[in-house]
């Protein structure tokens, strides 16, 4: 039981945490509907649970090592479970988005210790499987939860994509405790919390920041407010992880241009390859009227296209230096984003068709070598930090994608539509416009919006391939091989 057991649980409850990450998004337009949600609501909706878990996974990791893996992880399963139902029961966006950040403290707790409570069991043979098994699950978990969510919503409504979660928690705790065997990492550790308070008040200050800029403009005394506590918070994290013992993050690690490039690469991969589409599923649902079900179909090719070249890259180009696979799947990634900046009043969803295939290899290049790049570019002894540093910046740079596109969004469609128009409209309220505006004109307004967040995203891969390619270097054969070797060693560890 326990040889099977411990993978079960262990994918069981990452395919649950990730699902949650893309099963709202095609849900977004009729929770827009139902709870008179605004374009920055829905914005949090998905970066509440993004930066939490982006916020608190280095913490949550060095806590489990500390407190039992097995402890910490049911914690997390019954919290996310909790706020499940919170988020099912909603009946306002400021209790939704609440809900979605209690949610990804669960998440944080839950995802910072799967690949430790793998390694505590799994030796040889037998680990490298069931890390083959957890990755194909954490990629399947992207692809289900468009389709996922639009079955649901379609169906019996969007609350349900987060009721769903409830009897697969239950099922997660029970086989957890059963099968799971509790571990903890080497004695004396600590937990950062100052660092981890810091970290999160950056990210947290800088992503509201964005959205503020996107309602009230980019010099507002709020959202300068904002941006200078977030920088405040920045500096309090960079004193806090030069004096403590136990840091979260090592700042000599950004003296190697090595993993500066890595995580360049991580932040502007989630971001790039994702932070736009929450809103081509809106213009999908809003403008083309699509069914939520149609819409969460639009994006397999994308999906498809990733999960396929990532099981190519594994098999076919191992030992490929990473500067490349990073490198070029960026550059794809942003290529295939511009390749969708085409979109006009007259435009269909197949419009994007090439782009999406684009943006989908490149992400079955860049999602399964970026972690063990990470790992390469660090000494042995700090893998365990890098690996958990690299999982950081990619949810970090997902949330940032997403208000950064939505604020670019906004800001392009005040041109053919008023600002409250324009934000009606880009959080799913076409419905209320259509008499005081032609069909043509919110379509025009909606393509330029979406058009300019594309070329926004399409620059940010591109750019960050380029700066993968320049900083990245291959390590001699004897460093990649120590450091796979500790690497290997340092999953009971930290994630």
């Amino acid at each position: 039981m326990r040889s099977w057991g411990t993978l079960t649980a262990v994918c069981l409850g990452t395919f649950m945490l990730l699902l949650d990450v893309t099963i709202v998004v095609v849900a977004l337009p009729d929770m827009a509907a139902s709870l008179h949600a605004s374009l920055g609501d829905l914005q949090w909706v998905v970066d509440g649970y993004a930066l939490a878990l982006a916020a608190l996974l280095l913490g949550a990791g060095a806590a489990a090592d500390i407190l039992g893996r097995r402890r910490v992880h049911v914690a997390g399963v019954v919290l996310f479970a909790a706020s499940s139902l919170l988020c099912g029961v909603s009946t306002g966006p400021a209790v939704l988005v609440a809900a979605r950040a209690l949610q990804g403290v669960g998440a944080a707790a839950m995802f910072a210790t799967t690949l430790p409570l793998l390694g505590s069991v799994y030796q040889g043979r037998q680990r490298s499987a069931a890390l083959g098994v957890w990755g194909a699950v954490s990629g399947g978990a992207a692809a289900v939860g468009p389709v996922l969510g639009g079955l649901l919503t379609e169906g019996p409504g969007w609350r349900w994509i987060f009721f769903v979660n409830l009897p697969v928690s239950v099922v997660e705790v029970w086989l957890t405790l059963r099968a799971v065997p509790e571990s903890r990492g080497p004695r004396g550790m600590r937990v950062d919390w100052a660092g981890m308070a810091a970290f999160a008040a950056f990210g947290g200050g800088v992503t509201y920041a964005v959205v503020r800029a996107g309602e009230d403009g980019w010099t507002a005394p709020g959202t300068l407010a904002a941006f200078g506590c977030a920088a405040l918070a920045l500096v309090l994290f960079v004193v806090v992880e030069r004096r403590t013992a136990h840091p979260l993050l090592d700042l000599a690690l950004l003296r190697r241009p090595a993993f500066v490039g890595v995580m360049l690469g991580a932040f502007a991969f989630n971001g790039a390859a994702f932070g736009v589409t929450p809103y081509l599923s809106i213009w999908m649902q809003t403008l083309l009227g699509m069914s939520p079900v149609r819409g969460g179909l639009t994006l397999l090719p994308m999906t498809v296209a990733a999960m396929l070249f990532a099981v190519l890259v594994g098999r076919l180009l191992h030992g490929v230096p990473p500067r490349l696979t990073i490198g070029g799947g960026l550059l794809l990634i942003g290529t295939g984003n511009l390749c969708q900046a085409v979109l006009d009043a007259g435009a269909s969803w197949t419009a994007l068709v090439p782009g999406f295939v684009l943006v989908g290899v490149g992400t079955g290049f860049v999602g399964p070598t970026v972690a063990g790049a990470a790992l390469a570019a660090v000494p042995p002894e700090r893998a365990g930090m890098a690996g958990g540093a690299v999982n950081t910046v990619r949810q970090l740079g997902y949330a940032l994608g997403v208000a950064v596109f939505g604020t670019l969004l906004t800001s392009r469609m005040t041109g053919p539509l008023p600002g409250g128009a324009a934000h009606a409209l880009a959080g799913g309220g076409a419905g209320a416009l259509r008499g005081g505006f032609p069909e043509h004109t919110l379509r025009a307004a909606f393509a330029s919006g979406l058009n300019g967040a594309l070329v926004a995203a399409g620059l940010a891969g591109t750019a960050a391939g380029a700066l993968v390619l320049l900083l990245v270097r291959a390590d001699r054969p004897a460093q990649r091989q120590a450091a796979g070797a500790e690497a290997e060693k340092a999953v009971p560890v930290r994630r």
